[in-house]
């Protein structure tokens, strides 16, 4: 059976995190966080370079040249697990990447993946239950995302246009998560991506 690599995108505060934990778990899949991996160089780069380690949001320096390292690093070790056959679940945002249909596809490519099934996990939830749980977890991180918020929401409403991997939607606006019916639904969308390509 090929391994999976799932894609767990969604906003800052959608609950990636407790989705792609419980993805890991139920297909006993590596996780890798974004956060856990990047943030000490992140921090350590910014401060640097003169920044706030907090600064990311609206950081050129960050934007332009530490982001793209953060996703460089995270999408090597996901290759390196599917090279062992291992499925493996990535936590981020992904947002930036979203319009670019080739992404998954060139990754795959540049990374030298093996074959896997790539999946997409749409995390989403109502902007005030994010909003909540920007506010409550108090990441230095999201300050300016909390001081613009209405600007960061409305960028976080954009469509991921990735080929090549199953897209599946989960809502989490609740306050517990429930991933009933996700392995069937999932089951479906991978048989008719294959029968796609």
């Amino acid at each position: 059976m090929k391994p999976k690599a799932f894609f767990i995108i969604g906003p800052a505060g959608s609950g990636k995190s407790l989705v792609g934990k419980r993805i890991a778990n139920r297909y006993d899949a590596a996780y890798v966080d974004k956060d856990t991996v990047a943030t000490g160089f992140t921090e350590l780069l910014l401060e640097l370079n003169g920044s706030d380690k907090n600064d990311r949001d609206n950081n050129d320096y960050y934007q332009s040249t530490i982001l793209p390292l953060e996703y460089e690093t995270i999408l090597r070790i996901c290759g390196d697990n599917l090279a062992l056959g291992r499925s493996v679940v990535l936590d981020a945002p992904f947002g930036r990447f979203f319009k670019d249909p080739d992404y998954l596809l060139d990754a795959r490519a540049k990374y030298a993946w093996p074959d896997a099934e790539l999946v997409v996990v749409h995390v989403t939830a109502e902007g005030r239950s994010v909003f909540d749980r920007v506010t409550k977890r108090g990441f230095g991180r999201d300050a300016w995302k909390l001081e613009h918020w209405d600007e960061f929401w409305a960028g976080a409403q954009q469509d991921c246009e990735w080929a090549g991997a199953a897209h599946i939607l989960l809502d989490n606006s609740g306050v517990g998560l429930e991933l009933f019916g996700f392995d069937e639904a999932l089951a479906g969308l991978l048989a008719a991506t294959a029968a796609d390509e």
